[in-house]
């Protein structure tokens, strides 16, 4: 699937920039853009899991107190 890009601007500090270069020197990554888009995908990843955990423990609990006022 091929995503359309967008251009976003950001600043950061310059130890980030420093650690990217070292990453990018490694050739664990092709460029910055790269290397920030494969951050992101990942922290959103354990945000929508974490979103979805908390749905979860939510219908939960409301399952258990649906229960408890049955009684």
């Amino acid at each position: 699937m091929t995503m359309t890009m967008r251009i976003v601007t950001i600043n950061v500090p310059h130890s980030y920039l420093a650690a990217f270069q070292s990453l990018i020197d490694l050739g664990l990554y092709n460029s910055r853009s790269q290397l920030v888009r494969v951050c992101l995908k990942e922290f959103l990843e354990k945000e929508n899991e974490f979103i979805t955990d908390l749905r979860n423990d939510r219908i939960q609990l409301m399952k258990n107190i649906k229960k408890l006022t049955k009684k």
